[in-house]
């Protein structure tokens, strides 16, 4: 291990890179089945990194992974973004955040990224895949490939599925995916897709139809960056709860259970797009659910 923002897992070096963290919705709506008593009963461990002190906001991160590996540069998702018309959600509508600057204190240009991955293409993962430049959305990473799940793109194309217009996405294709299409940087997937010998894509569907991991398998050490599927640690206790923004319900609850059953077997760090605190952690298997075995020792840049 290194310093307290940066682990290396085997041959791949793992940074985490934060736009930003705070409350984001009152729990009630953000996980709308999760009983007021399970809040109650774990507060203490999501106070304060995770739940409000003085209220029941959730509160989350929106960060990057920022991975190098093979001689790569590769970044797994990035965030909301700047300058974005999002009417749906006001905090983060034309918002203005250092999160290149952040980057670059991690020693990365936008022109050092080899790779984008997006988790899955909801609008805080994809936002700083492009920024205005002379009035016009162009990608932030010009010498990068971005490795997008097709079943999300062909979801979120508003020209397939016009339900998009006043929903959380709404603007998100045209301004943060389209123009990277358009440039010719996008490879669609499908399935699973090999990065290189240490990381590999695989779908993990139900908070959107394209959602996925990235598993990490190099030496000894095991990693999954899970992205969205979970937005609490009180879903390791509450597996069986989603999130209001999972679209398959059912998938979502199967690919959880899946998911971090395989994490608590093989000792891997589980990374999650949005945890504030530490921001990642092992889990151990605890009857039909899960606890916490430790946290990572990361900080934020």
């Amino acid at each position: 291990m290194t310093d307290l923002h940066e682990i290396i897992l085997g041959d791949v070096t793992v940074t985490r890179v934060e736009e930003t963290h705070g409350p984001i919705m009152p729990a009630d709506q953000f996980f709308p089945d999760l009983p007021e008593q399970a809040w109650k009963d774990h507060r203490d461990m999501l106070v304060p990194d995770h739940l409000g002190a003085d209220d029941a906001m959730v509160h989350v991160a929106m960060q990057t992974w920022l991975l190098r590996s093979e001689g790569r540069t590769i970044l797994i998702d990035t965030g909301v973004g700047n300058d974005k018309s999002r009417p749906a959600v006001a905090a983060w509508d034309h918002q203005q955040l250092d999160y290149l600057g952040n980057l670059a204190r991690a020693g990365v240009r936008p022109e050092d990224v080899d790779l984008v991955v997006n988790t899955h293409l909801h609008v805080d993962h994809v936002g700083w895949n492009t920024r205005l430049v002379d009035g016009a959305w162009t990608p932030t990473f010009p010498n990068a490939t971005y490795l997008m799940p097709r079943a999300d793109f062909e979801r979120w194309n508003p020209a397939t599925h016009p339900d998009i217009a006043g929903g959380v996405n709404e603007n998100v294709f045209e301004d943060s995916i389209a123009p990277v299409h358009a440039a010719g940087q996008v490879l669609l997937w499908e399935d699973s897709h090999t990065i290189d010998a240490h990381l590999r894509l695989e779908a993990a569907p139900g908070h959107t139809p394209g959602s996925s991991v990235i598993n990490l398998a190099s030496g000894s050490d095991r990693a999954v960056f899970a992205g969205d599927l979970l937005h609490t640690p009180l879903q390791l206790m509450e597996p069986e709860h989603n999130s209001c923004f999972c679209e398959d319900p059912v998938a979502s609850r199967a690919t959880r259970h899946k998911i971090l059953g395989r994490a608590a077997d093989h000792n891997a760090l589980i990374l999650p797009a949005h945890f504030a605190g530490h921001g990642a952690l092992e889990v151990q298997r605890s009857a039909a659910t899960f606890t916490i075995k430790q946290w990572a020792p990361f900080s934020r840049l």
